[in-house]
């Protein structure tokens, strides 16, 4: 498999591209690519391009696209994750992981018992240097559509403007250890049915918190006996997930 570069902007067969400078540095420095070796591209927009370096030099690197190929890594499944903000290690890590296993969108949110408070300043630093989590992410696990990270918002005031679960015929899921509800209780939801997934920080979500989340039409999930740590309970609901409904 060729080395995977995201590139910004829209891509087409034929086309001679200036690779980033970050691409750049990674192609040079630390792959030690060479003119004539072959990479792959993608834009996002679905699907990867064979293209080979034409030109490598300290003042950059030009690439020629020579072939499209229309492959989906996409999962069956649409998941949305609300992930409750924790520090930067493992929010980090749980932004990566997630990805890898198939997430198509990550909300981060500020709860109660949330430990860490951002600055709008802080928080848009945040949200930049994990949307470049997720592109990494999607380079090394051959992802060919970025998931995207909405900006840091608080629990109610997502859920405020969050439609019902009922209202867009999805399923919303919450973990929660007071839960009695299993996985293999629910349903398998239909095609293309949005599934929401909410996880709350560690030490969980208040009762106030709970209470609203149902009232938004969130079902309380518990997975096993066992207290997962906030930047478990992800990987675990995503990965029971894909293992029932989707592509695991």
């Amino acid at each position: 498999m060729h080395a995977r570069f995201y590139h910004p902007e829209p891509l087409a067969v034929g086309q001679l591209i200036e690779l980033t400078a970050e691409n750049k540095h990674h192609a040079a420095r630390v792959l030690r690519l060479k003119k004539g070796d072959f990479i792959t591209l993608f834009d996002g927009n679905g699907g990867e391009y064979l293209a080979h370096i034409a030109v490598i030099s300290k003042s950059g690197t030009t690439v020629a696209i020579e072939d499209f190929h229309d492959i989906d890594r996409e999962s069956p499944l649409h998941i949305e994750l609300a992930q409750a903000i924790c520090v930067n290690e493992k929010m980090d890590w749980i932004i990566q992981k997630t990805v890898e296993m198939g997430v198509t969108s990550i909300q981060p949110v500020s709860t109660e018992r949330s430990i860490v408070h951002l600055s709008d300043e802080r928080s848009a630093k945040r949200l930049h240097h994990w949307q470049k989590i997720v592109i990494s992410a999607c380079e090394q696990c051959g992802r060919n559509q970025v998931p995207k990270v909405y900006p840091l918002t608080s629990l109610l005031h997502w859920l405020s403007q969050k439609k019902t679960a009922s209202s867009v015929n999805g399923i919303s899921l919450m973990l929660s250890t007071a839960a009695t509800t299993r996985l293999s209780q629910i349903a398998q939801p239909a095609a293309s049915v949005p599934i929401t997934l909410a996880i709350g920080p560690e030490g969980g979500f208040t009762a106030d918190e709970g209470m609203a989340l149902e009232h938004a039409g969130f079902i309380p999930l518990r997975l096993g006996q066992r207290i997962l740590r906030t930047e478990s309970a992800p990987l675990a609901a995503i990965s029971a997930l894909q293992a029932m409904w989707g592509d695991f």
